[in-house]
């Protein structure tokens, strides 16, 4: 296959034969700050006692980075919260890093899709691709994502960003959600994914968020 000049990217004289992804057809895998939307499912104080130490601090420190890069890159946030009155608020160190703007739902629903006002604000976003992380794996994460994929939507979920009770369960919620559809991935591969290149301040941010 011989591609035009017209496909190249700027700068390129000459010609190849292999497809290439153009700014006009990106690759279905590449994230997109305009279409992106991220999705913290259920990371609250009572539920987060029960995460083995080791897994919560990771899930808290990625959880962050996400939401700090999501302010950066201009990237919409919707919190969920399971049960509130159960399970408590999400915690303070992810809502200290919430962008301005974002919004928070709570459900009763494991799967924050079944949520008619989360839904809602994902349909009204405009967004294609979501972006989930948070708790239990297995559980809200995993039926999120399915019910996600199921409905068209792109999903990427990094599996630095979950965490379950069980750690076997954990691994098990991320063979689930792949095998639904969705892009088991990793903070720095989604963060630098939308950033796409270097040399901007966003990419100054997020270097400096991720080392």
């Amino acid at each position: 296959m011989t591609t035009s000049n017209a496909s190249l990217p700027p700068g390129f004289g000459g010609r190849i034969t292999a497809p290439v992804q153009t700014p006009a057809a990106p690759s279905p895998l590449r994230l997109l700050p305009e279409r992106t939307i991220m999705l913290c499912v259920d990371v609250q104080e009572r539920l987060s006692a029960a995460i083995p130490p080791e897994l919560l601090q990771r899930l808290r420190k990625n959880a962050a980075i996400l939401l700090r890069g999501a302010a950066a890159l201009g990237v919409p946030v919707l919190v969920s919260e399971q049960y509130k009155k159960g399970l408590g608020d999400t915690l303070p160190d992810l809502l200290e890093a919430l962008p301005p703007g974002s919004r928070r739902f709570e459900k009763l629903a494991f799967s924050a899709w079944a949520s008619a006002p989360v839904a809602q604000a994902i349909v009204d976003s405009g967004r294609s691709q979501v972006i989930v992380f948070g708790m239990e794996t297995h559980i809200c994460v995993f039926q999120t994502t399915r019910d996600l994929c199921h409905t068209g939507f792109s999903v990427h979920l990094p599996h630095d960003a979950v965490a379950s009770r069980d750690p076997e369960n954990m691994r098990l919620g991320l063979v689930l959600a792949e095998r639904a559809g969705a892009v088991v991935s990793s903070v720095e591969t989604v963060l630098f994914d939308l950033l796409h290149r270097a040399g901007s301040p966003e990419f100054k941010t997020i270097s400096a968020l991720v080392k």
